[in-house]
């Protein structure tokens, strides 16, 4: 069991420790439901009635009962092997078609490929211009919707002056190292700072590329809406903006955010975004065009109007939520400080439950989750700076989930 720090949202944990054992099963206990509120006053575990209201999360818009789309109250969790270890400073990560993995790395700015079957790991290429700092370096990833026949890799990463994102053609018949064509640079000028970098990009079911921001920790950018910090964007594959954008000729889609470090859809695709918050409360929120998420006026449930309230919310030496996912009807949410994993059922744009953890201090930092056809892929990020490493850290897990 690994130790946890306390310190601020992304802090530094002190401690050392070694991976539990595989193919454990994890069920939550109480822990899962220590500090979480909830925008639906569930009962049980940790749902606080104060935390219900009618402000709390828009209305669902399939038309669909809540009730008749709910997820399980309890879940768990598997954890079947060790896809991959020995990785340094692992962030942004995609599957490719026929299973193998890319992935990137935070603080030496290039990609690499990762065997699905065997782990065996391959470099693919740098990405020219990335400058790690801080929070800073190489960060998301995402396939381009065409890449069957385009073979693009969009990559969102810092420079001496900027965030930008970039695309590039990857070449694996050519020689290992050398397999990232020149980039095309498709957004540049989002605001950097040592902190709050934000980072992913997805690409959503619209076809349209979505990218988490964060305010570098100029806190007034958040509610400028002429910048383009502590933002959700959202643009076409060649970086133009969206055309049905809530402010026209505008990247924004959202804003008001701190620092926005995870982008999901659901079923019924409606986006959902994972944010740090300060000193008190981390969020999940459902994202709507438009839509003013509250900081830094406010963090976490405020009921005012003007701003979006989470769904849920975290302390963060609970969270400091990262990368998340949606599978088998749950948000499932990688915590950084948190050191776990926490599993959100939803009964459509609610919580059908309180919150789940699973994974406490057995792997330390959890940094990117993705979804498969089998289950999750689990991403650690102890080699960050920030955690205590152990032998084979950083690793990629491979999860059964319900």
């Amino acid at each position: 069991m690994r130790e946890r720090s306390s310190g601020d949202g992304d802090g530094r944990r002190t401690g050392h420790g070694t991976p539990g054992g595989l193919r454990r099963l994890v069920r939550a206990g109480a822990l899962g439901c220590c500090g979480v509120l909830l925008a639906a006053g569930c009962s049980g575990g940790g749902g606080s009635p104060e935390a219900s209201g009618p402000s709390s999360a828009p209305p669902a818009r399939t038309g669909t009962a809540a009730a008749a789309t709910a997820a399980p109250a309890k879940g768990s969790v598997t954890v079947g092997r060790t896809v991959a270890t020995g990785l340094r400073s692992p962030w942004g990560v995609v599957e490719l078609p026929g299973g193998d993995l890319l992935v990137a790395s935070r603080d030496e700015g290039t990609i690499t490929r990762v065997a699905r079957d065997t782990g065996r790991t391959t470099p693919v290429g740098e990405v020219p211009g990335v400058a790690p700092g801080g929070e800073g370096g190489l960060l998301g990833l995402a396939l381009s919707p065409d890449y069957a026949k385009d073979h693009l890799v969009y990559a969102y990463f810092t420079t001496v002056s900027d965030n930008r994102i970039a695309r590039l053609r990857y070449d694996a018949q050519r020689p290992a190292g050398e397999r990232l064509g020149a980039p095309d640079t498709i957004l540049r000028g989002v605001p950097k700072g040592s902190i709050h970098n934000g980072g992913r990009i997805a690409f959503g079911p619209d076809g349209m590329l979505y990218a988490g921001t964060g305010e570098t920790g100029q806190r007034g950018l958040a509610q400028d809406k002429a910048s383009l910090a502590g933002k959700i964007l959202r643009m076409t594959p060649d970086g133009r903006p969206a055309p049905d954008n809530p402010f026209p000729g505008s990247l924004v889609y959202s804003y008001g955010h701190r620092n926005v470090q995870g982008l999901a859809w659901d079923a019924e695709k409606r986006l959902w975004a994972a944010e740090f918050g300060q000193d008190t409360w981390d969020e999940l929120n459902l994202v709507e065009p438009g839509g003013n998420y509250g900081w830094p006026v406010v963090e976490g449930k405020a009921g005012r109007a003007g701003y979006r309230d989470p769904v849920a919310w975290w302390h963060p030496s609970e969270a400091s939520p990262s990368g998340i996912a949606y599978a088998r009807g749950s948000i499932w949410m990688a915590g950084l400080r948190g050191a776990r994993l926490w599993r959100i059922p939803l009964a459509g744009t609610r919580p059908a439950a309180a919150p789940e953890a699973f994974l406490a201090g057995e792997y330390g930092r959890l940094r990117t989750v993705l979804p498969t056809a089998a289950g999750l892929l689990l991403v650690t990020s102890e080699t960050d700076g920030r955690g205590t490493p152990s032998a084979g850290d950083d690793r990629i897990l491979e999860l059964a989930v319900r």
